[in-house]
């Protein structure tokens, strides 16, 4: 999910009523926040806590098994033992450059399925479908390549946009010319980061394309 840009916010005080009747979040957060999930503005209008609503949302992710019916692929993740505590990860979040991104527990560690300080980074919408492996839809054929008439019809994406790059008589030679494609996209994304440990990723998923080595993602 990627968080909601919110204005200067004011923290809501909680009661000790709202204190005392905390339960654990998804079974193992625990919520020791001194203020409620709900923040306002200057002007009165209600948020939920982005650092708040991250956090759940991880939990979700990893502890919630109806969550997990609907998206298996976050089977067997889980959250490090000090992320439990919701103001460990406020602080973590607060020093990150996370507005209007999403938490990530893969672009550093492709496969990843821990989050933790050490894994996770908040990276934007654009770079994170420059990372999504779209198998189901590409059918048999490898990433950027389609056949038509027989031959091997290879694209890319640019800037959200299809860009043709030729027919080829081969599938390996199709998908070698979306690695080199692919690669520079992923490379100018990587000097866009302000997460140096985000470019460092990106700038090795480059190479890695033009080199002919992937990683799970794609």
């Amino acid at each position: 999910m990627t968080n909601q840009i919110v204005p200067d916010f004011i923290q809501v005080p909680a009661s000790a009523l709202s204190l005392s009747c905390r339960k654990p979040v998804y079974g193992v957060g625990i919520n020791d926040a001194g203020h409620t999930p709900l923040v306002r503005t200057a002007e009165g209008k209600r948020y939920k806590c982005p650092y708040y609503v991250t956090w759940a949302g991880m939990l979700k992710r990893c502890y919630s098994p109806r969550y997990q019916e609907r998206y298996p692929t976050y089977a067997g993740c889980s959250v490090a033992p000090e992320w439990h505590s919701f103001m460990t990860f406020r602080a973590w979040m607060a020093a990150q450059d996370w507005s209007g991104k999403a938490l990530d527990k893969d672009v550093l560690v492709p496969g990843n399925k821990s989050y933790s300080p050490d894994t996770c980074a908040f990276i934007d919408q654009a770079t994170n479908k420059l990372l999504t492996d779209s198998k189901a839809a590409r059918g048999a054929c490898p990433l950027g390549v389609s056949v038509k008439g027989g031959r091997y019809r290879a694209s890319c994406k640019v800037n959200g946009s299809g860009v043709y790059l030729g027919v080829y008589d081969t599938p390996e030679l199709a998908h070698a010319a979306y690695r080199a494609c692919k690669s520079r996209v992923v490379w100018e994304a990587a000097n866009l980061q302000t997460d140096p440990r985000v470019k460092a990723a990106l700038l090795r998923y480059s190479a890695g394309l033009a080199g002919g080595v992937t990683s799970s993602a794609a």
